[in-house]
């Protein structure tokens, strides 16, 4: 699943007439990238939630056989946040699914994340110029909401439906479960440090140029 919903504020005024996904870096935009990426990882069919200029996104990919996929879209009426957004798409995922922010730019190799260990596994970075207190630590393998080391949530992650079970459809924020799962030990966690970049500003984004 790849999530593309969001009005993208930080963005303006880029995203005033283009959905942020959309947005390009080296004449390519930001999602086909990850597209490109999911197909060479083995990965064939992908949910894709849109909300602020939906149409143009999916007349720009289409059904997704340009890239050898199958791409199917979840329409929200307003975006529903990170899980609210996941919540809605369940019946169109898979038991195991990968989840990423459509906003970033990466290099990871989406074809470790198949075979989740846990319902819920995270991929982290170090932290960026713009965030360097982090989100979570690791510790032998494991998520933590506080270490003496923390990393930033790269918007990379897997799951198992089951992580989601007892919440119903609406607006839900993703951090709230990720927390209270790492504190029962229930999340996994990886930190990468090749390339990865969140496209947050139109600055950050003319330096990823």
């Amino acid at each position: 699943m790849i999530l593309a919903a969001g009005r993208g504020e930080r963005m303006r005024p880029l995203t005033d007439t283009c959905p942020k996904p959309l947005l390009t870096v080296k004449g390519k935009p930001l999602i086909v990238y990850h597209l490109e990426a999911l197909k060479k990882a083995g990965i064939e069919s992908v949910v894709i939630n849109v909300s602020w200029m939906a149409g143009l996104i999916q007349q720009t990919l289409g059904d997704g056989s340009a890239f050898g996929l199958h791409i199917q879209y979840s329409v929200e009426s307003s975006a529903l946040e990170t899980a609210g957004g996941i919540i809605n798409a369940l019946d169109k995922l898979d038991d195991e699914f990968i989840v990423v922010n459509g906003d970033i730019f990466t290099g990871y190799d989406f074809s470790r994340l198949t075979k989740p260990a846990k319902d819920c596994h995270l991929v982290l970075v170090p932290n960026p110029p713009h965030h360097l207190n982090g989100d979570f630590g690791i510790e032998q393998g494991l998520l933590l909401n506080s270490s003496t080391q923390q990393y930033t949530f790269a918007g990379i992650s897997s799951y198992k439906k089951s992580f989601f079970s007892g919440h119903c459809k609406g607006r839900l924020a993703l951090s709230p479960l990720l927390r209270k799962a790492a504190d029962q030990r229930g999340v996994s966690a990886e930190l990468f440090e090749g390339l990865w970049s969140d496209i947050g500003t139109p600055e950050r984004l003319q330096l990823l140029q």
